[in-house]
């Protein structure tokens, strides 16, 4: 059971070294990394070239990334791992062992590194919610069976909610997902940056509007405006 463990980018020149890096176990072990750049301007692709199997360029937007990525991957288990996001040493053998008990898909549970202690709350907010729903967000690490991916059509094309998109079809067609506890840390920057009780109360609405229908695309201008608002 290969993996292809398939990272999106975008301008992650600070911290791709170190995602890259928790990423060689795997490599050693005969699985591929593969990184796919959707047009960073700040180095990203020559820093992960030494780290991975391969660097792919694509159309920005991180759904259309990840299969690209999947298009390009050799592995039986594809394994999206954000660019900002850490895996323990032992992620591998805990992907292959959670597929290997019956389960065509699965997600970590996920830690998120920063200064606020609410960020501790959040994460296992999360974690807790994924659990009861069945749903995984890009941050957890989504893995799954190639055939599994195939037969639901990969991530939609749509600018946001991809990540719940796919684990709803996943769902639907395959069942729940295995959730090792792994955890797999993420950076709490994008919190931390745009204020971390402003950031919970943005998602909640987005993602609150997005299960009532709203388009993605329009749920995607809307982030971006209030991201950019100072």
């Amino acid at each position: 059971m290969r993996l292809s463990v398939i990272v999106p980018v975008l301008n992650e020149a600070s911290g791709i070294a170190a995602t890259l890096g928790a990423l060689a176990p795997a490599r050693a072990a005969g699985d591929e990394v593969l990184v796919v750049d959707g047009g960073s301007h700040d180095g990203t692709p020559e820093l992960a070239a030494p780290l991975a199997d391969r660097v792919l360029v694509a159309e920005p937007g991180r759904a259309r990334q990840m299969n690209a990525g999947a298009v390009a991957a050799r592995g039986d288990v594809l394994w999206f791992v954000h660019g900002d996001t850490r895996v323990p040493p032992e992620a591998p053998e805990i992907v292959r062992g959670a597929l290997l008990s019956g389960r065509a898909w699965g997600r970590f549970d996920v830690a998120i590194a920063g200064r606020a202690r609410t960020l501790r709350v959040i994460a296992w907010c999360m974690n807790r919610r994924s659990c009861l729903t069945g749903i995984a967000t890009g941050d957890q690490a989504l893995f799954v069976r190639r055939r599994a991916f195939e037969a639901v059509g990969g991530f939609p094309d749509q600018p946001l909610m991809e990540d719940i998109a796919l684990s709803r079809s996943l769902r639907r067609r395959f069942g729940w997902p295995a959730c090792p506890h792994g955890p797999v840390v993420t950076s709490g920057r994008r919190w931390e940056q745009g204020g971390v009780w402003r950031t919970i109360l943005l998602m909640w609405r987005l993602r609150l509007r997005y299960w009532l229908g709203a388009d993605p695309e329009t749920l995607a201008r809307l982030y971006r405006q209030v991201r950019e608002r100072p």
